[in-house]
């Protein structure tokens, strides 16, 4: 018999999350911390545990209300990965009946999992948006020379301006956040608070670098770092369109493949994107690979799933007032706005 309770100790938690093969760093605990600071959000983390107290599950969900975007669980918002993570079927069952069931309590339109697998989950998914995933060698050199010729050249273009990469911590966040802020601004969108990446490194200070590039003293492309395993990833990176015609964007990521290999990972995840779009032919140029993602979703009433990406159309007007509005401004009024939007 499967027991499902909501799990605050933590450790029996990590443990089980550490030895799950499907498991990302995104269901470690911490990041239910980070959650909650950051952004005030009400956090459920269930678990299910056997006769015998052994931990078989965990799911971990966020509430999100807004009267803007509406109320709903999601498991991860903010990040590209989460959802159930079971040792039996049994357990995934449970987990997602206690869902369901927490769901109808707090009268939410939907529940939204991100999944790396199927799982065989019968709850309608979508699989619109992939990883964009590259396998390492042990060592740069070997990478570099299997790069396209027009790649290493974009690169070297770069090199050539003199630019300069920097690989650090909390002390490159201001030159990160700087070049963040403006470049969610251009794309029409809300962007995270600065305090949100400043919990993050500070709750995974091992796990968590920062990379930018300079030209002369001024930041002009940066990345966020963060490794679980054996893979790094990159789930924000920005560049100072001004200058791309210098292409500080491919020495970014050029550094950064560098740091993955120089530090003994053996997979890099671009993060990800859309089939065909402009970022997905972008990363697939450095040999990364698509690997589908599955999100799958519970849906209150018989409602449709939820779009609330900026390719939804009803967001086309709102997209091209904010990328007017002044940087300044956007880092102010965005926060509250982003924190609502998974």
């Amino acid at each position: 018999m499967t027991e499902v309770k909501v799990d605050d100790a933590g450790k029996a938690w990590d443990r089980y999350v550490l030895y799950h093969p499907l498991a990302s760093g995104y269901h470690l605990m911490a990041w239910r911390r980070v959650v909650e600071n950051t952004s005030g959000h009400t956090t459920i983390y269930l678990m299910a545990s056997d006769e015998h107290d052994e931990v078989r599950g965990v799911l971990p969900l966020v509430l999100l209300s807004s009267r803007l975007f509406g109320r709903f669980l999601v498991s991860m918002p903010f990040f590209n990965y989460g959802g159930v993570l079971a040792d039996t079927l049994e357990a995934q069952e449970a987990l997602l009946e206690a869902a369901i069931g927490l769901a109808k309590e707090l009268d939410v339109a939907f529940i939204e999992l991100r999944h790396q697998e199927s799982l065989g989950l019968k709850w309608p998914s979508k699989q619109h948006k992939v990883s964009m995933r590259l396998d390492l060698p042990t060592d740069f050199e070997t990478l570099w020379k299997g790069f396209p010729s027009k790649l290493r050249s974009q690169i070297r273009r770069a090199q050539k301006e003199a630019m300069t990469v920097r690989i650090a911590s909390q002390e490159l966040l201001d030159d990160f956040y700087q070049l963040f802020a403006r470049n969610m601004r251009d794309l029409g969108t809300p962007v995270y608070a600065r305090r949100f990446f400043e919990a993050i490194v500070r709750t995974f200070p091992t796990e968590t670098r920062v990379c930018v590039v300079y030209l002369q003293t001024q930041p002009v492309a940066a990345g966020f770092l963060y490794g679980f395993r054996n893979t790094l990833e990159i789930p924000w990176a920005s560049s100072d369109h001004r200058y791309d015609r210098l292409a500080p964007n491919m020495l970014l990521y050029g550094s950064a493949l560098e740091f993955a290999c120089r530090e003994g990972f053996h997979q890099f995840d671009f993060g990800r994107s859309s089939p065909a779009s402009g970022t997905y032919r972008f990363k697939e140029q450095w040999g990364a690979r698509p690997v589908p993602l599955h999100w799958h979703y519970w849906l209150s009433d018989g409602r449709s799933m939820p779009d609330l990406s900026p390719r939804n159309s009803k967001y086309n007007m709102a997209i091209k007032v904010w990328s007017k509005l002044p940087v300044a401004l956007t880092r102010i009024i965005g926060p509250p706005i982003v924190r609502n939007i998974p």
